[in-house]
């Protein structure tokens, strides 16, 4: 058997990970999905940090920059424990019940959770294909991802973006009918 597909996007903030991460899990229509999404928090038209979604509908607050806990990250406070409820909860569930996993993103507020970082392992050991938003600052644990020889890395741009859903979904949507 052929190893699983596992795409990794990177690429500057704000280009479109996200998006194309969500438009990807539309594509694979007829395939469980599982995993988490990150959206802007905007209050009064200011971002006030990133909000936590499952493909099964469950959501969150990742970060805020009124929280009063928890470790800071720039201007705001990450949730550890919501994010492990809601986010790496929907990992752990899709590591036995998805057919594809998804995680938007592999960044400097997620790797803080020590059970996302032994469910990540547990996610790069299954026989199952993965999109991920990977943060492009070197970081030793992103960086030894990015070089596995199992993944492809994806540099997401403007030019790129729109396309790179429908090609990442038909060759996941592949890989599972072998």
């Amino acid at each position: 058997m052929t190893r699983p597909s596992r795409y990794l996007l990177s690429g500057r903030p704000g280009v479109g990970k996200t998006t194309l991460l969500r438009k990807s899990a539309t594509g694979l229509s007829g395939l469980a999905v599982g995993g988490f999404f990150t959206q802007e928090i905007r209050e009064k038209g200011q971002r006030v940090g990133p909000g936590l979604t499952t493909f099964e509908g469950q959501s969150g607050v990742l970060a805020h920059v009124d929280n009063r806990s928890g470790p800071r990250v720039g201007k705001y406070r990450v949730d550890c424990d919501t994010f492990d409820r809601i986010g790496v909860q929907a990992l752990e569930s899709a590591l036995s019940d998805a057919a594809v996993i998804l995680i938007d993103e592999i960044g400097k507020m997620e790797l803080l959770s020590s059970r996302f970082r032994m469910t990540l392992a547990a996610v790069f050991d299954v026989e199952k294909p993965l999109v991920a938003t990977i943060m492009a600052h070197p970081l030793s644990l992103t960086d030894a991802l990015k070089q596995r020889p199992d993944v492809q890395l994806v540099e997401v741009t403007l030019e790129n973006r729109d396309e790179l859903a429908n090609e990442i979904a038909a060759a996941i949507q592949g890989y599972a009918r072998v």
